[in-house]
């Protein structure tokens, strides 16, 4: 079985903490647990992954990050790397950003912040156990 990882994507390094820390507390060793601070540095990791030989199964990023604002970062994941799921975990994407994800993503999850650890688990859950690989959740 391949190594898989989570990518979650903050410009905010307390809450990359917080997001690793709440997937390890459930998750434990089952998949590795990275953490980029842009979208740049984020791609950069997928391919520094896949280099390695680690799938990259789900990212979690936020939206209002500096450069490349999280729609703009899964929208360029997602030409690349269709079968990544996404969730995006923001305290300022607006109506009309969210909804642009979701028709150019599928059904892509949203959890606004502060989260709730439940949140984050079981959207990290669904997107583990989706039916279509193609389809991010």
């Amino acid at each position: 079985m391949s190594k898989q990882a989570i990518l979650c994507v903050d410009d905010e390094v307390i809450i990359l903490m917080a997001l690793k820390q709440e997937l390890r507390s459930h998750f434990k060793d089952q998949f590795i647990y990275e953490g980029a601070g842009d979208a740049q540095e984020a791609l950069e990791t997928i391919n520094e992954l896949e280099r390695d030989g680690v799938s990259v199964i789900l990212i979690i990023s936020d939206w209002l990050m500096p450069g490349i604002k999280g729609d703009e970062f899964l929208f360029r994941v997602n030409e690349s790397h269709p079968n990544i799921a996404a969730i995006m975990v923001t305290g300022h994407a607006d109506p009309e950003s969210i909804q642009t994800m979701r028709e150019r993503l599928g059904d892509i999850r949203v959890i606004h912040k502060p989260w709730r650890h439940a949140d984050i688990i079981n959207a990290v859950q669904a997107c583990l156990t989706r039916e279509d690989p193609n389809q991010l959740n």
